[in-house]
């Protein structure tokens, strides 16, 4: 099941003295964060601030609306913030990462199960998905059209074709 409310970082500090707070962005960037202009602090959707923030480095520097100070400021530090999954529109064929997690990986030729996502890895050229076999085996496999067949979010799987070396020793 699709989370509504996806945790996208964690405000790591304070910036200044007229309470603005830095955020860790976990989401793919702070530009992307930043772009959001009420962010959640729980996960449930319940408790929201108001935001303008400024990407600064590989942190965004958030302006609360009603927080001045640096003392204010500081009570936020460790809290982890939250985005609404509607307040977003992904391209064709993007999905949170957060979505991914816990997919069943299936042959898209054989319906062999090889797996479940257990993290997606950025490496630059392309993601890679790390996959947990039940055995607690991990195994990569990238992101590319070679390999990837289908994406089914709300199907719950990955159509794969390995390539040669993914699964199997390629003595």
């Amino acid at each position: 099941m699709k989370k509504q409310f996806l945790d996208s970082g964690k405000i790591v500090g304070t910036h200044g003295i007229k309470g603005e707070v830095r955020i860790d962005p976990w989401c793919d960037s702070p530009e992307f964060l930043c772009a959001f202009k009420k962010l959640y602090l729980d996960q449930n959707g319940q408790t929201f601030i108001e935001v303008k923030s400024r990407p600064h480095k590989n942190v965004a520097l958030v302006k609360i609306k009603g927080i001045d100070t640096i003392e204010e400021a500081q009570k936020l530090r460790g809290k982890i913030v939250y985005i609404n999954r509607d307040d977003i529109t992904l391209g064709e064929g993007v999905n949170f990462v957060q979505d991914l997690i816990g997919l069943e990986v299936k042959d898209a030729d054989n319906g062999d199960v090889y797996g479940k996502i257990s993290d997606v890895l950025r490496t630059g050229a392309n993601d890679v998905y790390e996959i947990t076999d039940s055995n607690k085996k991990k195994y990569l496999a990238p992101v590319i059209d070679e390999v990837i067949v289908k994406t089914d979010v709300d199907g719950g799987f990955v159509l794969i074709r390995p390539m040669k070396g993914i699964f199997d020793d390629e003595d």
